[in-house]
């Protein structure tokens, strides 16, 4: 009968190999994810379920200590072999006895797991409940660039195709870097583009710690798009596994006639080729095609590059304390306020 063991992993070499030798290959849990939020404060914990001695499974934890209710979260994972049910349950079981012992009310996961009706089953069967919020993106669009650059670009969508290449004919300028102060650009950046879009940016403090955490590993960068010394679009880039993920990004509105996000997006796909990456991941696309969601824009935009939409199973919620049930009444309140 197999005989579970629950470990703390405090190797990063024994944790990459076990990520990275499993697909999909999230950089959600990294090791350096982990030390992006240490960075900014949050207590984690890097889990390791051993059988018989040999690694089975491992989930990265963040806590969160909210005003709507202490809670974990597990972005990306567990990760390991999701057919084995034994397996599976011993790992809920981990997680819902850690959850208990940090006094969190509840514990949110988004594993890597593809959107079915058999994966919402088995998690109602594990005990999860549906989450009234998401846990980073769940329906994205991603692009395989293992082709040359030309027949990229006859995939693409005639609009964008002209704008990559009216965008090499204009004075645009990419610059690449990992400094830290550059994470104050990147904010400002957002902030233009947050009001342009309504929705919720994240801190510079986190754009700072993940280029310091990735960039160490030369796992990430950011691209800078200027035109005549004036940075008119920016994003972080992160390198990992076989992947490049636009995972922060902003742009101001000034200048709209240059194409400088065109320009910015195929000189990183020509980047993430260059290392050898064989997908590039344009992160979070609107969940359907209805015209007036606040992502609709942002959607037609990484579309046009081509590419297949990949949905994840939505987050989903285990309740370990009763004082859940008040969260998930005012997250929905708040979905529906916000209309998220």
């Amino acid at each position: 009968m197999a005989k579970y063991t629950v470990k703390t992993i405090e190797n990063k070499e024994i944790w990459e190999k076990f990520v990275l030798g499993h697909n999909p290959q999230t950089f959600l849990q990294s090791w350096n994810w982990g030390e992006t939020n240490k960075a900014i404060g949050k207590k984690i914990f890097r889990i390791g379920i051993f059988k018989n001695s040999q690694i089975v499974a491992v989930y990265l934890v963040i806590e969160e200590k909210a005003k709507r209710g202490p809670h974990l979260v597990i972005p990306g994972g567990p990760i390991l072999d999701w057919e084995d049910k034994k397996l599976v349950r011993f790992v809920v079981g981990a997680i819902y006895s850690l959850a208990k012992e940090e006094g969190a009310w509840f514990v949110r996961i988004r594993p890597d797991v593809l959107d079915s009706e058999k994966a919402q089953k088995l998690f109602s069967e594990l005990g999860f409940v549906a989450a009234p919020m998401h846990l980073h993106a769940e329906n994205t669009w991603v692009l395989d660039i293992t082709a040359d650059e030309e027949a990229l670009l006859r995939g693409m969508r005639k609009t964008t195709r002209y704008l990559i290449k009216k965008s090499l004919k204009t004075e645009l300028v990419l610059e690449e870097t990992t400094d830290l102060g550059s994470s104050s650009l990147l904010s400002r950046l957002q902030n233009e583009t947050v009001t342009r879009h309504g929705f919720v940016g994240f801190p510079e403090e986190l754009f700072k710690a993940q280029l310091k955490a990735f960039g160490k590993d030369n796992q990430a960068r950011m691209f800078v798009c200027r035109y005549k010394g004036r940075a008119l679009a920016a994003a972080i880039i992160i390198f990992y596994g076989d992947s490049a993920y636009y995972h922060h990004s902003g742009s101001t509105s000034k200048y709209s006639e240059i194409p400088s996000s065109y320009f910015l997006q195929w000189q990183i796909i020509r980047e993430a080729k260059k290392r050898g990456c064989k997908y590039y991941n344009f992160w979070g696309i609107a969940p359907g095609d209805n015209p007036k969601h606040r992502f609709a824009g942002v959607t037609l935009f990484k579309k046009g590059f081509g590419g297949q939409k990949i949905d994840w199973l939505h987050a989903r919620d285990l309740p370990v304390s009763l004082l859940y049930w008040f969260t998930h009444c005012f997250e929905v309140f708040r979905r529906v306020f916000r209309r998220l």
